[in-house]
C-alpha cells in the first residue's frame, strides 16, 4: 500500500543521533550537517518508488552537497523480513549506484520512529540551524520515473534552503512504501 509523508512542521528540530553507515563509520547529525544543512532521505532498496528514483537520488544528492547541504540515506526496514534491505545489500547498492553520500542502517527504527518516517522514500530537508524545511518529494515520479524533464522539486526547494535558510511553502508530499516495522 502505498503512503504519502505529512506535510513539512517548518522549524520542527532535527533529532540527533548515531549510526553506522555501510563501511563501518559511524555519524551523528553534527558530523553529517552542512554549513547549509541538511538533507536526510529514508530509502531501502526494495521499494518499488525509491527503485524508480534511485539514479535522480544519486544525481540530486550530488547537487545537494555541492550547495553545502550535507546528505544521508537511512535504511530503517526490518531486514529479516525483507532480506534485499539487509546490510549486504545496501553495502552492494552503494557501491553500484556510486553513493556520495553515507547510506546508514537504523536497526532498532529508533531513528525513523523519531523523525515520524512512514515510507521510502521520505526527505527531511533542514536548514544550516537544523529546523526543518521541506517534507516534500524528488520530483512527481511515483512506482515509474517522471518525464526526464520533470521539476526537480526536492533539488530546488535545497536550493532555496541554501540560499535563504527557508523551504518554499507549497510541497507535494512524497509516495512510496510504507516503512517495514518490527513486529
Amino acid at each position: 500500500m502505498a503512503l504519502n509523508t505529512p506535510v513539512c512542521d517548518f522549524g520542527w528540530q532535527a533529532v540527533d543521533f548515531e549510526l553506522e553507515d555501510t563501511t563501518g563509520s559511524r555519524h551523528t547529525l553534527d558530523s553529517l550537517r552542512g554549513p547549509n544543512g541538511l538533507l536526510l532521505m529514508f530509502i531501502c532498496n526494495h521499494c518499488p518508488y525509491v527503485k524508480a528514483i534511485i539514479d535522480r537520488i544519486c544525481r540530486d544528492a550530488r547537487e545537494v552537497q555541492a550547495l553545502g547541504i550535507g546528505v544521508a540515506a537511512i535504511m530503517s526496514n526490518d531486514p529479516s523480513e525483507y532480506p534485499e534491505d539487509s546490510l549486504e545489500n545496501m553495502q552492494q547498492l552503494a557501491r553500484q549506484r556510486n553513493f556520495s553520500f553515507p547510506y546508514l542502517c537504523d536497526t532498532t527504527q529508533n531513528v525513523a520512529r523519531s523523525y515520524a518516517a512512514v515510507c521510502t522514500p521520505d526527505f527531511f530537508g533542514f536548514n544550516g540551524r537544523l529546523e526543518l524545511q521541506y517534507r516534500g518529494r524528488l520530483d512527481a515520479s511515483g512506482r515509474l520515473p517522471a518525464a526526464t524533464d520533470a521539476r526537480r522539486e526536492l533539488l530546488e526547494a535545497m536550493r532555496t534552503v541554501a540560499e535563504t535558510g527557508q523551504g518554499p511553502r507549497e510541497q507535494v508530499a512524497s509516495i512510496g512504501c510504507s516503512i517495514k516495522w518490527r513486529a
